[in-house]
């Protein structure tokens, strides 16, 4: 398996994908409710893709830093591969909003990071020899909860501040 045998990248992998996936379908979700523009979620993408990526990695590096056992090559690893794997998945969101129209694209970025989160869910639970079926069900529960809230947020926000 490589360089994701490595405790460090592996962290970085699975904690970069959700993140990506979750930060960037509940902005898509709240900004399109809230101002239904083409531009304000295609920049909430890219910033997410940008800031956000490496504001994760900062935060992964100080959290693995912390932990008086981890070598410096786990800390880099985990740091470089959370900003990666956050940049690719919350850029890859850029893809449908470009390609389609708003509507359709906020219903096809929601399906796409639910079917990641599905996917990486499937991962785990096989790494645990757990059931996938409660697993996913968990994990995808989780980013329905974040797209709902995040979508009545940014409702709101327009409903009271427009």
């Amino acid at each position: 398996m490589g360089f994701f045998s490595n405790d460090g990248a592996r962290t970085g992998l699975f904690f970069g994908a959700t993140s990506g996936v979750i930060t960037t379908i509940g902005l898509i979700a709240g900004l399109h409710a809230g101002t239904r523009s083409f531009t304000a979620v295609l920049g909430g993408i890219f910033v997410i893709a940008v800031a956000d990526a490496l504001s994760d990695a900062l935060g992964i590096h100080l959290a693995e830093e912390a932990d008086p056992n981890a070598t410096q090559q786990h800390i880099w690893a985990a740091t470089v591969t959370t900003f990666l794997t956050k940049f690719v998945v919350a850029i890859s969101f850029a893809i449908p909003v470009l390609l389609l129209p708003l509507g359709p694209a906020v219903l096809a970025s929601v399906a796409w990071g639910i079917s990641v989160i599905a996917v990486l869910s499937y991962f785990i639970a096989r790494a645990q020899q757990a059931s996938p079926v409660a697993i996913i069900g968990e994990h995808v529960a989780i980013a329905v909860v974040v797209v709902v809230a995040s979508h009545f947020i940014g409702a709101w926000v327009n409903a009271a501040f427009a």
